[in-house]
């Protein structure tokens, strides 16, 4: 959620003799700073993410691109943020536009840009470490209140006198209601991939230039349903007619979670991007060494080989239909709840995928005979510990990868006095410590760091070592295309994954 605040606009003029002045500096995106978007999502531009290179970037009022009126000549990377100058070109619009700059009215600006590089954090938020920039808006509210115009050079060849902006005061309590509202609002033109055409991407309008557009009418209001058009994702009205035709503010309540707790333990690796197979190599024949009989005597005789597995690439997907009618009369929310559900169900399936992968890969097995007994679980941990460091030419397991039920089961272990085992306040008795909340209910048990993942079939126990397990992914994101003849548009969310049981030694599933 973020904050506005009011900020004041400083006017300069051109001397008589000096070149008349259109220009306007100011902070196109704070570094490290959480914006929310109009779907309940949140994104955050890492320092550097943006490189400070002004070709093509253009200066907009409100994304919309029929509404040009300058352009941005420089861009400079600081500690901050991203700093901006930008000329406002001598046409009507571009005139329009200096008076509402110079009056204060337009103080604020948005960034568009089109992310390359991202991850999502545990906390669902979009971590962008490189985007091309597209374009620059003018706007009246923005994703950032950090991202504001600093200063405004404006002066016509006739009028070389230097004016001072217009400023305006507030009252307290009007000054009170400026801090404490709250605009969740798009962050940026093209958070999301799923709109890279060959045009340039579509940008979701946020709630309030949706609600400003549909109040004007005419013109704003259609171009503001084209923009909505142009981005909206998959949804019909069958079932959805609680959205028509209201416009909804608030984010969409979402339970679904995505978090790949097997993935984020195993770790993804870059899959190649040519071939439908690719190998990877390990070794299969160890060196050998030996103690020299004596003084002079013949040395071990060793041999060292390396082969290779052969990895196949998987895709996984789905796609959906969306009418033109939805997209003309359901909320912007609602749009994109529907890409952030995509989202949520393909990781959740990959994730799914790996943990079924895991379970099949393991081949050393012991028996858990009684899992509510503190003595049997401490066996059989040690005794696959025992088992691995033998087999695996000398490694140790680090994780506890289990089922939901299995990581009930190890919650509830107690002394003989009643007292968890497992407490989150590590008493003297304790074998670790474990909670049933956070990101994937982990914690640490007998050492080994403990991992519950819902993808695992019930009474599912695996004691390993993760780098044992390999995963490799390509993510792709979405992609669309319209269907002139049905009016309506298709879009698919998609991805390559592939996992692969490189040593199954690492591993022990207690049965």
């Amino acid at each position: 959620m973020i904050r506005l605040k009011a900020q004041l606009v400083t006017l300069d003029a051109a001397a008589p003799d000096e070149e008349p002045k259109r220009t306007i500096t100011g902070v196109a995106v704070p570094w490290d700073t959480e914006a929310i978007l109009s779907g309940g999502e949140s994104v955050v531009f890492q320092k550097g993410s943006i490189a400070d290179d002004p070709t093509s970037v253009k200066l907009l009022e409100y994304h919309d691109d029929t509404r040009v009126i300058g352009k941005v000549t420089a861009l400079v990377s600081t500690d901050e943020g991203l700093m901006f100058e930008a000329k406002i070109a001598p046409t009507r619009a571009g005139d329009d536009a200096l008076e509402l700059l110079k009056m204060g009215a337009l103080d604020s600006v948005s960034v568009g840009a089109m992310p390359v590089k991202f991850t999502t954090s545990a906390a669902g938020t979009m971590l962008v470490s490189e985007a091309k920039m597209l374009e620059l808006s003018l706007v009246t509210v923005p994703a950032y209140a950090e991202a504001q115009i600093l200063s405004v050079s404006a002066s016509a060849a006739e009028e070389p006198e230097a004016q001072d902006a217009p400023t305006t005061t507030t009252t307290d309590s009007e000054e009170e209601n400026m801090e404490s509202e709250v605009h969740p609002i798009e962050a940026a033109a093209a958070t999301h991939p799923i709109y890279a055409q060959a045009a340039r991407p579509a940008r979701m309008p946020s709630p309030a230039e949706y609600m400003a557009g549909i109040l004007r009418g005419g013109e704003a209001a259609e171009a503001v349903k084209k923009q909505l058009r142009a981005a909206a994702p998959d949804v019909t009205t069958t079932g959805n007619d609680g959205f028509l035709p209201e416009v909804l503010l608030s984010p969409i309540y979402n339970n679904f979670q995505g978090r790949r707790p097997v993935v984020d333990a195993c770790q993804v690796r870059a899959m190649p991007a040519d071939g439908a197979v690719f190998r990877v190599p390990y070794v299969n024949v160890h060196n050998s060494v030996g103690q020299q009989a004596n003084q002079l005597g013949t040395l071990t005789a060793s041999t060292y080989a390396v082969a290779s597995f052969d990895i196949t690439k998987l895709t996984f997907g789905g796609y959906a239909s969306v009418s033109e009618q939805i997209i003309d009369w359901s909320s912007p929310e609602i749009i994109g709840s529907m890409l952030d559900d995509m989202a949520r169900v393909y990781a959740y399936e990959t994730d799914n995928y790996a943990a079924d992968q895991l379970l099949a890969g393991c081949s050393q097995s012991a028996v858990l005979t009684d899992p509510t007994s503190p003595a049997e679980w401490v066996s059989d941990i040690y005794d696959a510990a025992s088992t691995i460091l033998t087999n695996s030419n000398g490694n140790l397991p680090t994780h506890l990868f289990l089922s939901p039920n299995m990581f009930a089961a190890l919650g509830k272990l107690v002394d003989t006095t009643g007292r968890p085992l497992l407490a989150p306040t590590a008493p003297m008795n304790a074998f670790g410590s474990q909670v049933p909340s956070g990101a994937n209910g982990v914690g640490e048990a007998f050492g080994l760091r403990v991992i519950v993942d819902r993808g695992f079939a019930a009474d599912t126990v695996i004691v390993g070592d993760p780098s044992g397990y390999q995963i490799w992914e390509q993510q792709k994101g979405a992609i669309s295309i319209d269907a002139p003849s049905t009016l309506s548009r298709t879009i698919a969310f998609r991805g390559y994954f592939a996992t692969k049981m490189v040593d199954a030694t690492k591993f022990v599933k207690l049965t």
